[in-house]
Parts: C-alpha cells; sequence; structure tokens
C-alpha cells in the first residue's frame, strides 16, 4: 500500500520526536491482570457530532474490535468548544480504561494555543494510545457553484472582500486553521461561518446556503462522489490517492502548504500501562485488517497505527508547530 506524502510527513515527525517522549512514558498506576481487561463496556467519546469524518473512523475502529474480540464499545459523541467539551470529558474520567476518546489535531495539538483558558493539558491529562490515521483537508464547493478553482475564489474575494462565505466545522480545527493561512497567503478575506459539525455544514453548502466549505476529505468524499460537491483543492503536500484531478494548495499557487489532521485514541491519564498496552496492541490488529484499511482509505484516510510513545511524540511536536501557525495567522476564537 502506499501512503500519501501526508502519512509520510507525519511518520517522520513521529520517529525525529520520539526521543523526546520516551523519557517518563511508563505510568506509576499498578498494572492490571491483562485477562480482566475489559470487564465491561469501554465508552468511546467522539468530541464532534455524529455523521462526521471523525465519527467515521471511530465507528469503523470500534466495530472491528467488537467484531474480533466481542467488546463492548459505545461510542458516544460530545461535540461543542470545537471538541474540547468531550476531550475535557475524558481528561476528567476515571483513569481505569473504561472511557476513551477520539482525539485528532484540532483539540489536542491547536487549541493549546488558541484558547486562552483549555479547561485540559493535552500532554498532562491524557496518556495517548495509538494514532489511527491522517487525512488533508478539502476545499469544496456546490456543483452549482460558479467557482471551478481556487483562482475563482480569489479573483471574486478580490473584487467583494469579505462577502464570499467560508464555512468549516468549529474553531480551532485544521480546517478553520488552513482557511486563516489560504485567506492570508491568497491575499484575499472570506467571511467565516463555523459549525458546530459537518452534518449540517453540508446541508448549507449543497443548497448553497455557504459559497465555500472546508473539512477533512473522509467528512466530504461521500457528496464529491454523489456529484453534489466540486473540490476545489486539497491542503496537504501531495495530492489526496482518493480525489487525484484535485490540486493541491501549493499547486494552486501558494507554495509550502501542508496541512494535514490526525486521529487517535486517548485515555485519561494515569490509565495502567498494561490497559494502554493491550488497547495499543488490539487497536494495531484492527488498523492492519484489510478490510478496515481499506474502508479508512476510501475515505480519505492514511493508516498511521505506531505505539503510544509515538503518538506522545507527535503530540508535542505538533503543539508547538500548530502553535507557530496559530500564532502566525492571528487566528482567534471570537
Amino acid at each position: 500500500m502506499t501512503h500519501s506524502h501526508a502519512s509520510h510527513g507525519i511518520r517522520r515527525r513521529m520517529a525525529l520526536a520520539l526521543g523526546l517522549a520516551l523519557a517518563g512514558a511508563a505510568g506509576s498506576a499498578p498494572a492490571l491482570a491483562q485477562s480482566a481487561y475489559p470487564s465491561k463496556a469501554i465508552r468511546l467519546v467522539v468530541p464532534f457530532p455524529a455523521g462526521g469524518g471523525t465519527d467515521l473512523i471511530a465507528r469503523t475502529v470500534a466495530q472491528k474490535l467488537t467484531e474480533t474480540l466481542k467488546w463492548t464499545i459505545v461510542i458516544d459523541n460530545r461535540p461543542g468548544a470545537g471538541g474540547n467539551l468531550g476531550v475535557d470529558s475524558v481528561a476528567k474520567s476515571p483513569a481505569d480504561g473504561y472511557t476513551l476518546v477520539l482525539g485528532q489535531t484540532s483539540n489536542l495539538a491547536i487549541n493549546p494555543t488558541l484558547y486562552p483558558k483549555l479547561p485540559y493539558d493535552p500532554v498532562k491529562d491524557l496518556a495517548p494510545v495509538a494514532l489511527l490515521s491522517s487525512s488533508p483537508i478539502v476545499m469544496a464547493v456546490s456543483v452549482n457553484s460558479p467557482y471551478k478553482t481556487f483562482a475563482d475564489v480569489v479573483a471574486a474575494a478580490k473584487k467583494k472582500p469579505n462577502t464570499i462565505t467560508m464555512g468549516y466545522s468549529g474553531n480551532g480545527t485544521v480546517a478553520h486553521l488552513s482557511s486563516e493561512m489560504a485567506q492570508k497567503t491568497a491575499g484575499i478575506e472570506l467571511q467565516h461561518i463555523p459549525y458546530k459539525g459537518a452534518a449540517q455544514a453540508m446541508t448549507d453548502l449543497v443548497s448553497g446556503q455557504i459559497d465555500i466549505y472546508m473539512s477533512s476529505v473522509p467528512t466530504l468524499l461521500g457528496q464529491v462522489r454523489n456529484q453534489k460537491l466540486r473540490p476545489l483543492a486539497v491542503t496537504s503536500a501531495k495530492r489526496s490517492g482518493e480525489l487525484p484531478d484535485t490540486p493541491t494548495l501549493a499547486e494552486s499557487g501558494y507554495k509550502g502548504f501542508d496541512a494535514v489532521t490526525w486521529f487517535g485514541i486517548l485515555a485519561p491519564a494515569g490509565t495502567p500501562a498494561a490497559v494502554v498496552k493491550t488497547l495499543n496492541a488490539e487497536i494495531n490488529k484492527a488498523l492492519a485488517d484489510p478490510a478496515v484499511a481499506a474502508k479508512l482509505k476510501s475515505d480519505g484516510g492514511d493508516v498511521l497505527g505506531g505505539t503510544p510513545e509515538q503518538f506522545a511524540a507527535l503530540l508535542k511536536s505538533d503543539i508547538q508547530r500548530w502553535g507557530k501557525i496559530v500564532k502566525d495567522s492571528g487566528a482567534t476564537i471570537d
């Protein structure tokens, strides 16, 4: 299987940062007998509404674990505050392995800089379990839109500043910052419309209530394939394998553009190392299953996997990387 440049970039950052994360990775909590876990249902909090890209990834992996291991995994959608509400609820849950969260770049690596008072510390309050996948962001319009390329958007926006509407799911998401970066790079101003989740935004985009929407490939791919939406550009350094005809923003004339969002499962800090190890091993087995890999790939994602230490290292390096982007872009949560 060939992985996109986006996932190679993540793998490279994981490897580079790994050395920093190895110290202090082992928890001091007493190890549970592995046979004892899990003895009841596991709740997997998805901090975004049902039907979006994050939700699709959670359900794909949870379904495989349920089928293979007969585990009971309950998906709990808890949207709000750019994913912060759901993540915070897990950060403050008992560290017993029965409450997990599907976090992503936005609520773990971007929000610490974007939100002046984040209720949790992603590094101190959460224990990375396993990375699942990564995806570029795609800029899309309705098939009935007059815009055929990003250049069309730029030309129109220069004639009428702050009138073209740009939607995205939640402040502080990779889509939000990619939008800010794209506008700054192109020297244009669009009118921002933040949504609580993808479902309502997609309805508004298809019906022409908003002009443009930016979200991860898994979120938009179905409507692109149904010929309801037209993708204008992707934010990764290389084209998406599932949208081979869609140019990158770099190809559209804006060099150095490389923004992807990754997804991973975390537990509350202090979760016993044996439980994290069990979860990590089983999640990696699920990701290695050809049907799961094919499903994640067909939804526009690149399968990642790896160790908890690699995930912890990527998290730390991306908090620094995105922190700089937040400051440079001037993005705010107002």
